[in-house]
């Protein structure tokens, strides 16, 4: 996420499907109560303040690369909580935590196999990986959508440089990343997360933040609301169901390693 500034408020508001997955993996984490715990791409803090709860003798640090979600966040600090802003990408700890957790933020991140060395030495012995991200098939609409506003040519020339912000594996493809490093245990299974979203402005929400962001980033600002609205309508008509819900695809890949 290290290239794109988001609005952790406008997040906490739009990422109720997001907090749905992270809080059920919680809920299934056997903590003792003593941990510590690193929180990679922890977004508002939400489900940080979810784990610092579970580990009153442990300690939990969340990191994110947007100042705008760690401002959110950091309203959430506590005794054994704390947040800072710095790139997953650039993190350098040592044999000091006993879960490093991720929540529907790590496909943004584009070489998981530097990320997979880095957590395994953020690791103390014994220590868990339990990640969730977006995995292939995610977003279909969504992707067809943008990828057909970006082609028109309004818009066309400013995309020229443009870099695909996400990496989404295939469940075989990230399962081979995985084993080749040395991590004790390990297990990566798929997940269907499809679902409707109740309302036009629920689903308008979740593309401004944060879907959208990095795209509008490459257009000058007399550009950038025409091609939100085109992507909104174009949106709002593929996926709008009889009952006035709007549907998306959406399918994690969930990572269990233990060192």
């Amino acid at each position: 996420m290290g290239n794109f500034e988001f609005d952790g408020e406008k997040y906490k508001a739009a990422s109720g499907h997001q907090k749905e997955w992270g809080t059920k993996i919680v809920s299934e984490l056997n903590l003792t109560g003593a941990e510590s715990i690193l929180d990679l791409g922890c977004g508002d803090g939400v489900l940080t303040k979810q784990l610092a709860d579970l580990v009153p003798e442990g300690k939990v640090l969340g990191i994110d690369a947007s100042m705008g979600m760690i401002k959110t966040a950091k309203e959430l600090e506590g005794n054994n909580l704390t947040f800072s802003c710095q790139d997953i990408n650039d993190m350098v700890f040592s044999n000091e935590f006993d879960l490093i957790f991720s929540n529907a933020a790590l496909h943004w991140i584009k070489n998981h196999g530097s990320l997979l060395d880095s957590c395994q030495m953020a690791l103390k012995p014994g220590g868990v990986v339990r990640f969730n991200f977006a995995g292939d098939g995610n977003c279909s609409n969504f992707y067809e959508v943008v990828r057909q506003v970006m082609d028109h040519p309004i818009y066309s020339d400013h995309f020229k440089n443009f870099e695909w912000p996400w990496y989404m594996p295939t469940l075989s493809e990230y399962d081979d990343l995985v084993i080749q490093h040395k991590y004790r245990e390990t297990s990566v299974w798929e997940e269907n997360a499809d679902r409707n979203f109740n309302s036009k402005k629920d689903m308008v929400k979740w593309i401004d933040q944060p879907s959208i962001v990095p795209f509008l980033k490459f257009l000058p600002e007399g550009k950038k609301v025409g091609f939100r609205n085109e992507v909104i309508c174009r949106m709002v008509n593929k996926t709008t169901q009889p009952d006035g819900t709007c549907f998306e695809t959406f399918r994690r890949i969930n990572v269990f390693a233990r060192k």
